[in-house]
């Protein structure tokens, strides 16, 4: 059993509306030093696999064909086996 754990985030050339908001409201709080907000996502998940090459592959197309956008959105992904203990929670 292994963990995927993916990020997803807009191109650096898409307008991220979320994350000028965002920013937006810290600096109205006071908060002048922070900037370039870009708000993303965090998608964890359990795929079980032979092997951590398979787990991978499956982690891959997943983040590609269902958890980003490929026009707008890039992704990065993680992938860890799991504990016995973990696995069985």
């Amino acid at each position: 059993m292994f963990k995927a754990e993916v990020d997803v985030m807009l191109r650096p050339a898409i307008l991220d509306v979320q994350g000028k908001t965002v920013e937006n409201a810290l600096h109205s709080l006071g908060y002048d030093g922070a900037g370039h907000v870009r708000m993303g996502k965090h998608i964890t998940l359990e795929i079980r696999a032979e092997s951590r090459a398979e787990a991978e592959r499956i982690a891959e197309e997943i983040a590609g064909k269902v958890l980003s956008n490929p026009i707008m959105e890039d992704f990065s992904l993680t992938v860890t086996e799991m504990k016995t203990e973990e696995a069985a929670s």
